[in-house]
């Protein structure tokens, strides 16, 4: 794993939050993205090196919707940029890690994705990312 690349904030109301973030980092999103497979609108703000994802439920059935239905708005996951996400996905499953899609899916950002259960990874959503060619 390389670095932390992003951390993802469940959030009720996109536009609202965006103007939170914005006034805690004192500048605006830098995009702002749907990705209709996963039910889901993101936006991006850059800290520094790093980033911050707030994601907004486009549905009732998507992850993100029953997330905040079962815990409320906080955070959601931590991603972490890799390599070769298919090799990590491989040393996940060796260490004993449930790996909740094998196959890499495209996620926001440009990036593929591939989670790591909460369950084995002390209740925290793990994401892995790799930059998408």
């Amino acid at each position: 794993m390389n670095k932390i690349e992003h951390i993802g904030i469940a959030v009720n109301d996109l536009e609202k939050s965006n103007g939170i973030f914005a006034s805690i980092f004192g500048e605006k999103q830098y995009k702002i993205e749907e990705v209709k497979s996963e039910g889901v609108k993101t936006s991006f703000f850059k800290v520094g090196d790093n980033k911050i994802e707030l994601l907004e439920a486009t549905n009732k059935d998507s992850p993100i919707a029953k997330f905040i239905e079962k815990k409320g708005e906080g955070v959601h996951h931590i991603a972490f940029a890799v390599d070769d996400i298919l090799a990590e996905v491989q040393r996940m499953k060796k260490e004993g890690f449930i790996v909740l899609n094998e196959t890499p899916k495209k996620g926001a950002d440009n990036k593929l994705v591939v989670f790591l259960h909460p369950k084995t990874t002390n209740g925290v959503l793990i994401e892995l990312c790799q930059d998408a060619e």
